[in-house]
């Protein structure tokens, strides 16, 4: 991709996380956009996002591949990895190398390793002093992440932190919070249409959620509207 390529897809997407500052939109979808952005447009593998629930328990919402969504899952029942720290912290937490994991995360290099995954950066989804979650970007080599890929990385999280608060805090913001919580309920639907769909089509899961986003946006429906009538039986792709 030429330099000017990557400058002109960087604005758009920075336009389409703006977008939801001034207009009604969906946490998942906003959530995907990001981190797809991130995948196509930065030297990494796949991805995957966390977002805080009611109870501030961290839950996978978004995640580029079953297997990133792994590496997710093991931090989340484990509480502990490097996207735990960042969301503990607030701060980038980076592994350059799997095979040096330290101790207290116990199995996550293994199976990070496992899954194709050598290298880990995890960045706060946070503005000011709340952090609501964690964006989560993996690589299949050894190595540090170009540093410019890093601060856009952090600033298109930044303005997708503050799409999700909508200027609120979590503190004050009933609305907030209820949207994050939406946003969890949908992430299981759409776990379910990936498997109706994987079934019906005989595909993989990654696959079958590609089908899934290519008909949401061919339509132009909303990513769980379609996960909702792919499980109900009211939409067939």
């Amino acid at each position: 991709m030429s330099e000017t390529s990557r400058e002109a897809r960087l604005v758009e997407a920075f336009a389409t996380l703006a977008d939801t500052l001034v207009a009604g939109y969906d946490v998942i979808e906003l959530m995907q956009t990001l981190l797809e952005t991130c995948h196509d447009l930065l030297d990494v593998t796949a991805g995957g996002i966390l977002l805080a629930d009611d109870d501030g328990d961290l839950e996978v919402v978004a995640s580029t591949s079953e297997g990133s969504a792994l590496v997710e899952t093991l931090q989340l029942d484990a509480r502990s990895g490097p996207c735990w720290d960042c969301f503990t912290s607030g701060e980038v937490v980076s592994l350059i190398d799997v095979s040096d994991t330290p101790d207290r995360w116990g199995e996550f290099g293994d199976v990070a390793a496992a899954q194709g995954f050598h290298a880990i950066y995890a960045l706060p989804l946070r503005l000011r002093d709340t952090v609501i979650g964690t964006l989560n970007l993996m690589r299949a080599t050894v190595g540090e992440l170009n540093p410019r890929d890093v601060r856009v990385a952090q600033a298109l999280a930044d303005v997708a932190t503050i799409g999700v608060l909508q200027q609120r805090t979590l503190r004050d913001s009933d609305m907030v919070r209820a949207q994050l919580q939406t946003a969890l309920s949908t992430r299981v639907v759409i776990e379910q249409a990936k498997g109706v769909v994987a079934h019906t089509h005989d595909v993989s899961t990654d696959d079958a959620f590609d089908l899934i986003r290519v008909h949401a946006r061919s339509k132009q429906l909303k990513l769980a509207d379609v996960a909702r009538g792919l499980v109900d039986r009211t939409i067939r792709l």
